[in-house]
């Protein structure tokens, strides 16, 4: 038995590290195996400077030299996924593996870090921002990309899906210029952190098909127009308007019932509910079988906490990304959703 287990690790070039057995070293062709498996998150623990300079394309960032990198990692690192973790050379990726393993996680680090990675040709990539990956029935990879706010990019089998696109929110600028022209844009409704006429026309081409409610349509031009409780077929894809809108006394001035969609997305049967701006309306109902779903919570614009961990639980995703929270802390869902069964996955949407 011993044998037979020496013998799948050199298979997937994993390897018990000398003198210790809390986690796996692994050399850069089984790092590359394991980013294949959407249960692997990839994990950065250089300085931020060294980060920018160049990564792993949809590794997350935590810098292990920081005090609070064991406290970020548990509000970021999701409890029932490996962790492939890399630094510079795999010294310091060592030790974050070494301490990772201790607080329960499953660790594999690489030997030689980001060094050998790159003598072995391996791809880098410069792009900040966080990209989680999804495989559809039939296997085809989805790519989440967290630009900002409510601000989603998604690829798919060569496609580029662009949600509420804006190209300045506060200091944050996102270089729409740089990216690959959209497929398809969807836009959930007027409000500037949502509806940018630049971000729109930097990445449109005559390709590019436009969605928007009727209130964006009129101040964009042509497009195509979807109101509450629609559907159509675009390419592949099917895409169903659902309601977005406030409730509660003194909000529903800002997002007023029937005038915003959110979105629902069905990608090769993955199925992804975009949220828009909205609070726990009695509709989420009647949204079943999400695989993924983005949820908004900035009080008093969306919903509180409490509303979102509500609404978590009533449509019951496999998978929560909260997003549009500006300056509400979300790490509390965590543990208000941690018997759940849903996997909540904080990205830095502020």
């Amino acid at each position: 038995m011993k044998k037979m287990f020496t013998s799948l690790l050199a298979t997937f070039g994993l390897t018990i590290a000398c003198g210790q057995s809390n986690y796996d070293n692994t050399d850069v062709r089984g790092f590359a195996e394991l980013m294949n498996d959407p249960n692997v998150v990839i994990l950065d623990v250089r300085t931020a400077d060294e980060f920018g300079e160049g990564h792993i394309e949809g590794a997350l960032h935590i810098d292990q030299a920081q005090s609070d990198f064991i406290q970020k990692a548990k509000e970021t690192l999701p409890a029932d996924r490996t962790i492939a973790v890399y630094c510079r050379s795999g010294r310091r990726s060592a030790s974050a593996a070494g301490r990772l393993a201790a607080e329960g996680y499953k660790v594999v680090n690489l030997e030689g870090g980001i060094l050998a990675w790159k003598e072995a040709q391996m791809p880098v990539t410069t792009e900040i921002y966080e990209v989680d990956v999804f495989k559809t029935k039939s296997g085809k990879t989805v790519k989440f990309h967290a630009l900002v706010h409510a601000s989603i990019r998604i690829e798919y089998d060569g496609m580029e899906i662009e949600i509420d696109p804006v190209t300045r929110l506060g200091n944050k600028i996102i270089d729409y210029s740089a990216m690959p022209k959209a497929d398809y844009i969807l836009v959930t409704h007027e409000h500037g952190d949502h509806f940018d006429k630049e971000a729109i026309k930097l990445l449109t081409d005559d390709e590019t098909q436009l969605i928007m409610n009727k209130r964006c349509a009129d101040m964009y031009g042509p497009c195509a127009v979807l109101y509450n409780n629609q559907s159509a077929t675009v390419g592949d894809i099917e895409v169903e308007a659902v309601p977005a809108y406030n409730t509660s006394e003194g909000r529903t001035q800002f997002h007023p019932k029937g005038r915003d969609n959110g979105y629902i997305l069905t990608i090769d049967g993955l199925r992804i509910y975009i949220a828009g701006d909205t609070e726990d309306i009695p509709e989420m109902q009647d949204i079943k079988d999400i695989d993924i779903a983005f949820m908004p919570c900035n009080q008093p614009y969306t919903m509180t906490t409490e509303q979102l961990v509500k609404a978590a639980k009533t449509v019951k995703p496999k998978v929560l990304f909260p997003y549009h929270y500006g300056q509400t802390d979300v790490r509390e869902i965590l543990s208000q959703l941690k018997d759940s069964g849903i996997d909540v996955r904080i990205r830095h949407y502020e």
